[in-house]
């Protein structure tokens, strides 16, 4: 089969289009024929040879490496034993995360059956790609966790906050991956949504919910608005702590990026500052798969390209300013 190999770190050139042995699927797991990736941030790290992590934290990396861990697509045969899928049902999932052996950017995977669901009816194999990592960092954020790890860089366990009709949501980055799917959740459990990103996604983002729109490149979010319940923050880095000031007292700060907090600034002002990382869960998908099946939820497709060209993808993954997802596609 093909799939896609890097042989060092380096940038979007060290992506190989590679003729590779097809997986073999152990205990509990189906093979999959993929028929699209999503992209998300940790592809890229990978790739990078994870410089985003301090240097002793950082993983030794045994190359070559295949990344990816979104998938949706066919299941092509199933191991022994497993009664949860079938030959030709359709499947979406998260593979293997955390971690970096979901090996997604290939036509064939083998997938735990813990880490997929059916694919959702209502939409296609390219919108359901685009899900998983995105849409289950948000829920696992903002509804409901799913488990007791601790977040490693952390080591405290996130606990998701209530959100009801009256809380107030500020999301920052609203228009990426994990940003359009926290509009969404948050609009769907009753909030008041303040979205900020550049002005050219306000369309978007209020088609998908968003009560207030705050265009990032003209006004300064922390001048505009207060009294937030939650800020959900997926951009990060070291003005993340501006949004501090826009939370109430009692409020929370949901971090999905690397980004400081001073302890003694978060105590002063009475609010928390709580992060998560994202970890892969078949049984969620399948109830955020309800979801777009009901009209709950959208994807944004910023993009897609075909398998072979997954160094034009990063390429653009890179250019930043992404509406939604972008995503592979593998030609049946």
């Amino acid at each position: 089969m093909k799939a896609i190999q890097f042989h060092e770190a380096g940038g979007p050139e060290v992506l190989r289009y590679d003729e590779v042995p097809m997986p073999e699927i152990g205990a509990g797991e189906v093979l999959v024929r993929v028929r699209a990736v999503g992209i998300n941030p940790p592809d890229w790290y990978l790739r990078e040879g994870m410089k985003v992590m301090p240097p002793e934290l950082r993983p030794a990396l045994d190359f070559p490496l295949t990344p990816g861990t979104d998938v949706s697509g066919v299941v092509e045969a199933i191991a022994p034993g497993v009664r949860e899928f079938a030959v030709g049902d359709e499947v979406f999932g998260m593979l293997r995360f955390p971690g970096f052996d979901g090996r997604a950017y290939a036509e064939y995977v083998a997938a735990p059956v813990s880490d997929l669901a059916r694919k959702p009816a209502g939409i296609d194999h390219v919108q359901a790609a685009g899900a998983p990592m995105a849409v289950l960092t948000a829920w696992q954020y903002l509804v409901d966790l799913g488990h007791d790890v601790p977040n490693p860089f952390t080591g405290t366990v996130h606990r998701p906050v209530p959100i009801t009709a009256g809380t107030t949501v500020l999301v920052n980055g609203a228009a990426g991956g994990v940003g359009h799917f926290a509009v969404q959740l948050a609009k769907w459990k009753g909030a008041h949504v303040i979205a900020v990103a550049s002005g050219r996604h306000e369309q978007f983002l209020r088609k998908l919910g968003a009560d207030q729109f705050v265009d990032y490149t003209t006004t300064r979010a922390e001048d505009v608005t207060s009294d937030v319940d939650v800020v959900i923050d997926a951009v990060g880095g070291p003005d993340s702590a501006r949004f501090l000031n826009v939370l109430k007292r009692g409020g929370t700060m949901l971090p999905v990026f690397f980004a400081e907090y001073d302890p003694e600034v978060t105590a002063g002002l009475g609010v928390t500052v709580s992060t998560a990382q994202v970890r892969s869960s078949g049984a969620q998908l399948a109830e955020i798969g309800r979801l777009f099946d009901a009209g709950k939820l959208q994807v944004g497709v910023d993009s897609t390209y075909p398998l072979s060209e997954a160094a034009a993808a990063h390429t653009r993954a890179a250019q930043g300013h992404i509406q939604g997802k972008i995503v592979l596609t593998v030609i049946p």
